[in-house]
């Protein structure tokens, strides 16, 4: 079907290519990506837009001796393709197939794994830096991309390398997108440094002048009396003064100026950087006029570029936290909304069309977001910040310190907790439970349908203080009804009996209280016992009346969560019971002591037993050994 990449199983494969061969294979590629991603959903628009520089870095280094970085991890599917994972790039996502990002365990071409961003920089300086210790040869580069230059940590990493020696080469790819618009003054600066057309001009004419033996002291020369100048920006030699070279930017889209620019830049010494622009969703139309919307655009017809709609059973927890956000910020005018990078993904776009002014989108900076959040609380405001659970675990020492330590009224909405499907082990929100169980002054709760997190985001408003965490799953809630329903304020620590029984208690967290109503009507239809089924609502505090309850009225207990067993509620109710002198059997369902692979969302979760046939045959084989005693 294809020309040339048919034959690409290796990166040797395409350095036996002219340019025009290799533009011929970039197209071949895109369309291969294209089609795998309209049967097979995964992240389209950063990967189209980042072909020709993974091909030029395959094509001049000798990977996989040398190493490749990326950040973020879903710009990587070229690289995978071109790496000997060609056809197992059609189950990409899938629970046998590739994962969505580099992984170290996955082939020896990914020299690090990237499922979050701004983690190339540290990265390739530490491989850079290996390497030189050890007396090799191999080179490293880091891409970074899709907005990940705005997070602090890429700038720790940028200071780092500008302060060492090593044979570091950092690509900025930059396609002035990351899911959502780039914000913040970074983003403008690059923006401004890459539109300037005076500034371009003069840079390739001077650029295609030089010769071998004047790239140094002529590129030092320009970027240093040049670029300020003509750019007109503050911060005009940010990259040098960090102590990195600048070079660009050029096209990054455009081999004959990429080619030609790594292998000069290439046979340099020491930190550098090479500034390239490149277009989100490059070759296919829909993606380059909508690159928000494909970034990751679920299953479409490859030819037309027509979506398939989605089919929701009920709403979706993101759109219920959205809506409920705007009738809040009606209702309370010291409301804010503060997103890193996540306002179409956590529906906080809803507050940002109606109220522009109390939202704030700060970029990938979520330890910022958490203490910029703080700043706002102790300023009179009411933050809601909206972090993704798996995103959150960067914000650990900020939500400790900056707002548990002060006791700032912040409340912290963690989307996609628990399992999250296709995205696997990187994106898995299973860790928020027990990570913030033993910080003081903070409050863990989940709601178990869309009707309990409207309350308890009403109720997380009206907290005296500390971390207001509330998690919530990614996708459908249970379609109870939650619009103009009037807010009720649920007490903090205060859970709900939602099934009478006996023998053995089901205490829950999140919407598994439903799957646990579900596994136990059929237990009592199957003559097998008829378990009790608590809303237990808060991790922290515990509601200490039901747990004494349940001690004394059961012979057994079940927690189930979709966090990890280990320090979640099955430890929390373990110790409070021994804590209190009862003794009673209790089995934890939930997330086992390992990394989830990516699978659908649903067998992720069958797999953990926290489904109702999990539930119903742990409630099984406990009602079993308990008749026999």
């Amino acid at each position: 079907m294809y020309r040339f990449l048919d034959s690409i199983n290796d990166p040797k494969d395409i350095r036996s290519l002219s340019v025009e061969e290799l533009k011929v294979l970039c197209s071949e590629i895109r369309d291969y990506m294209t089609r795998c991603c309209a049967r097979n959903p995964g992240h389209l628009g950063s990967s189209l837009g980042a072909v020709e520089v993974i091909v030029a870095l395959h094509y001049l280094y000798d990977t996989p001796n040398d190493k490749i970085v990326f950040d973020v991890g879903h710009q990587a599917y070229a690289h995978k393709i071109i790496t000997g994972r060609r056809e197992a790039f059609k189950a990409n996502r899938t629970r046998d197939g590739l994962s969505g990002f580099p992984k170290i365990s996955e082939s020896p071409y990914d020299a690090f794994g990237a499922g979050h961003s701004s983690t190339s920089i540290s990265a390739a300086l530490g491989l850079a830096e290996a390497a030189r210790m050890k007396g090799t040869n191999e080179k490293v580069v880091a891409l970074i991309g899709d907005g990940a230059m705005t997070s602090g940590m890429a700038f720790e990493g940028l200071n780092n390398a500008g302060d060492s020696k090593a044979d570091l080469l950092i690509i900025l790819n930059d396609n002035d997108q990351s899911i959502d618009r780039n914000l913040g003054g970074m983003h403008n600066y690059l923006l401004k440094i890459t539109s300037g057309a005076t500034y371009n001009r003069i840079k390739n004419r001077i650029w295609n002048d030089i010769g071998e033996g004047r790239v140094r002291d002529a590129l030092q020369d320009f970027t240093r009396n040049i670029k300020s100048s003509l750019v007109h920006s503050s911060g005009g030699d940010l990259f040098e003064d960090l102590g990195l070279r600048y070079f660009g930017p050029i096209d990054g889209n455009d081999l004959e100026q990429l080619i030609p620019t790594i292998t000069r830049i290439k046979k340099l010494g020491g930190p550098r950087i090479l500034h390239i622009h490149t277009l989100k969703g490059k070759g296919f139309a829909p993606a380059e006029k909508d690159p928000a919307t494909w970034h990751a655009p679920g299953k479409f017809n490859p030819e037309t570029g027509e979506r398939e709609p989605h089919s929701y059973s009920a709403p979706r927890y993101q759109d219920v936290f959205g809506q409920t956000l705007v009738e809040l910020a009606k209702m309370d005018s010291r409301v804010v909304g503060i997103t890193p990078a996540m306002a179409s993904g956590s529906s906080m776009n809803l507050l940002a069309e109606q109220m522009p002014e109390r939202f704030f989108d700060v970029g990938i900076e979520e330890e910022h977001a958490v203490t910029f959040s703080a700043g706002l609380a102790a300023g009179g405001m009411r933050p809601f910040c909206n972090i993704y659970s798996s995103f959150a675990q960067r914000s650990y020492d900020q939500i400790i310190h900056d707002v548990a330590l002060q006791n700032l009224p912040v409340v912290l909405c963690f989307d996609r907790a628990g399992l999250v499907g296709e995205d696997g082990a990187t994106h898995n929100g299973v860790f928020d439970l027990s990570a913030y169980r033993s910080v003081p002054n903070a409050t863990i709760s989940a709601p178990r349908d869309e009707l309990s997190l409207k309350n308890l985001m009403y109720s997380g408003l009206h907290s005296e203080g500390g971390p207001y965490i509330i998690r919530y799953p990614r996708g459908c809630a249970e379609g109870v009804p939650y619009k103009d329903v009037p807010f009720e304020e649920i007490p903090s620590g205060k859970g709900e009996k939602v099934r009478e029984g006996s023998g053995i208690a089901i205490l829950c967290l999140g919407p598994f209280a439903y799957r646990a109503m579900e596994a136990a009507e059929r237990l009592q239809k199957d003559g097998v016992c008829s378990p009790a089924v608590y809303d237990m609502r808060f991790l922290r505090p515990l509601d200490g009346e039901i747990l004494s309850d349940v001690a004394k009225g059961f012979k057994a207990v079940v927690t189930v969560e979709d966090g990890m067993l280990k320090g979640g509620l099955f430890g929390a109710v373990t110790e409070w019971m021994a804590s209190n002198g009862h003794l009673i059997y209790i089995k934890g369902i939930g997330v086992p002591d390992e990394f989830t692979i990516q699978d659908r969302q649903a067998s992720q979760r069958a797999s953990a037993g926290l489904d109702a046939d999990g539930i119903y045959r742990t409630c099984g084989h406990i009602a079993q050994k308990l008749s026999e005693i």
